[in-house]
């Protein structure tokens, strides 16, 4: 399976492809630990094998077995195409419809390993977020789309497809939905069961649903956040000098350091994954690697006083990094963080989205799944700890915010003080969610993430589209919008003339911009226009984020701190 006619042949069954080792050179997905019982562990084994033909199923079978055993789900890994994995030029792709191809070329790019966390596990970011449940899956779609015409709709659930159903033009191609769960039944136990039966699958934001376009989706969010952030609680846009401290390098919180030199301050990131942050060393990413803490606090003091615009990778634990910075505080007097914030996974803080400071990362990916119970105790604890470091700054003038990771909330659960109110229903965190503190205005005013992806492939394609965004937008201002409208227009005019000088595209000639209906109506029509008069070589993927204005309802997190009651209501 070497050529894209290949992978879109549906599953290569007769004969199936050699039997290898896991690929060790890349990164992969912790270990999983479902607790299946043995007729749990027979149907698993059932449901994978649902897709092969009975004659295959005796060969199969203790193979399926033996993933399972060793790494708590059926991968497949025999099916994993030989292909180099990227997003390819829409008109390579063997399609009927170009619609179906645009979305090959969407699924292709989320699994690239320039863009993906775990691309052998299909998990494109954030630890768990999936494409695809295994790689007969993946083959299986794409043979669909290949096969699909315009009147047609493949109907996806969880990673599976459903199949092909007659449908209409106007109708989508494909119909997602993924990790729905009965909310009785709702558990992070019961989905690590539910995954590894093959029949639900969490698909993040936009990996299950093809729109990962690699960090730049983000960046933009993550710049406006730290932007808006300093004009509110430090009263001014000029970041000049301030130090911004988080921490995650892996999947969207590899845009933090991006984001941080964009505002101009000075973005200080801790990564516990060397190779995590190495490949964003590696990507342009991240501009400096700092050697242990006292590099890093050297490194901190230098940028500080010539108000640097950098960004620097401490490779260890953040809980070590904060109680370093509340060191340097109460032994000096100096404090060296203005803002403060969290990206590591803490939506699934004991299989590798949070790592405890007591343990190694190495000794951490054994211990999750070897002995799970300690390990949850080792990450609350190391949760607490944070938790006592960020309020000790936080009480010296620091600025400190949730970005939406469940970060205040497992720390609640942890027993770390950070509750502020928790009477009825509602619990009030002594932190804000960053939706609720900083982006909410924006979003109120109807300004939210869309993204565009040139399936052409071609650089000079999402050039143009730039160019001619930033004109529809400058034309809406010139036109007359109230100033607080206008601000936001001129901060994305601002974001999409320098887009090409950050070098953001990892993977997809992508981009990313924040607008309202009437701008993104007027851009995208402004794209037809152009594809029309041929400026632009191939057709344009229009997709939204979840950053979009109403597009998430998450209780602790995007919407957190609501005080009417409504909290828990969609």
């Amino acid at each position: 399976m070497g050529s894209l006619k290949e992978i879109c042949d549906g599953l290569p069954v007769n004969p199936p492809p050699r039997v290898r080792p896991r690929d060790e050179t890349v990164p992969h997905a912790p270990v999983r630990t479902p607790n299946l019982t043995q007729d749990e562990q027979r149907l698993a084994l059932q449901n994978a094998l649902r897709y092969f033909p009975p004659e295959l199923h005796a060969t199969l079978a203790p193979e399926f077995a033996q993933e399972l055993r060793d790494y708590g789900h059926i991968y497949m890994y025999r099916f994993r195409p030989d292909i180099e994995m990227r997003a390819y030029p829409i008109d390579e792709y063997p399609a009927r419809s170009r619609q179906a191809a645009a979305i090959m070329h969407m699924i292709m790019n989320n699994l690239d390993p320039r863009v993906a966390q775990f691309p052998h596990e299909l998990v494109t970011y954030g630890g768990n977020g999936q494409v695809f449940s295994n790689w007969a899956q993946f083959l299986l779609v794409m043979h669909y789309l290949s096969i699909m015409r315009d009147d047609q709709t493949l109907v996806m659930c969880s990673g599976h497809p459903q199949g092909l159903f007659p449908s209409h033009t106007s109708a989508p191609r494909v119909v997602i939905t993924n990790g729905m769960m009965v909310p009785n039944y709702s558990s992070r136990e019961m989905y690590e069961k539910l995954f590894a039966l093959g029949v639900t699958m969490y698909g993040q934001m936009t990996a299950g649903s093809y729109c990962y376009i690699g960090p730049q989706g983000i960046v933009h969010g993550t710049t406006l956040t730290v932007l808006n952030a300093g004009r509110r609680h430090i009263g001014s846009s000029d970041l000049g000098g301030r130090v911004f401290v988080t921490s995650g390098l892996g999947g969207m919180s590899g845009a933090q350091p991006k984001a941080a030199v964009i505002c101009g301050c000075v973005g200080v990131i801790a990564e516990v994954s060397e190779e995590a942050l190495r490949k964003r060393y590696d990507q342009g990413w991240l501009m400096e690697i700092a050697d242990g803490l006292e590099d890093c606090i050297r490194k901190i003091r230098h940028a500080r006083q010539d108000q640097l615009a950098v960004s620097i990778g401490y490779h260890g634990n953040i809980v070590d990094l904060w109680e370093r910075l509340v060191y340097e505080y109460d032994s000096t007097g100096d404090l060296l963080v203005d803002i403060g914030s969290d990206q590591t996974s803490c939506h699934n803080p004991f299989l590798g989205g949070y790592y405890p400071v007591q343990l190694s990362y190495e000794d951490s990916r054994m211990m999750m799944h070897s002995d799970p119970v300690r390990f949850k105790n080792l990450v609350q604890e190391s949760l607490r700890r944070q938790v006592a470091a960020i309020n000790r700054l936080s009480e010296a003038g620091m600025y400190f915010f949730d970005y939406g990771n469940a970060f205040l909330l497992e720390a609640s659960r942890a027993g770390a003080d950070v509750i502020k109110d928790s009477g009825g229903l509602n619990v009030r965190f002594r932190y804000p969610s960053y939706v609720q503190d900083i982006m909410g205005d924006i979003f109120s005013l109807g300004f939210g993430p869309f993204r565009w992806v040139c399936t052409s492939c071609e650089p000079s394609d999402l050039e143009t589209t730039d160019n001619i965004a930033a004109a529809v937008m400058e034309d809406i201002v010139n036109q007359g919008v109230p100033e607080t409208v206008a601000m936001q227009y001129r901060d994305n005019i601002r974001w999409i003339k320098e887009a090409a000088q950050h070098k953001l595209v990892v993977g997809s000639q992508a981009r990313i911009l924040y607008a309202d209906q009437n701008g993104r109506s007027a851009i995208a029509v402004a794209f037809n226009k152009a594809i029309k008069d041929g400026a632009i070589q191939g057709p344009v993927v229009i997709s939204r984020d979840h950053h979009d204005v109403s597009g998430t309802d998450s209780p602790f997190r995007e919407t957190a701190n609501i005080y009417d009651g409504s909290s828990f209501c969609a």
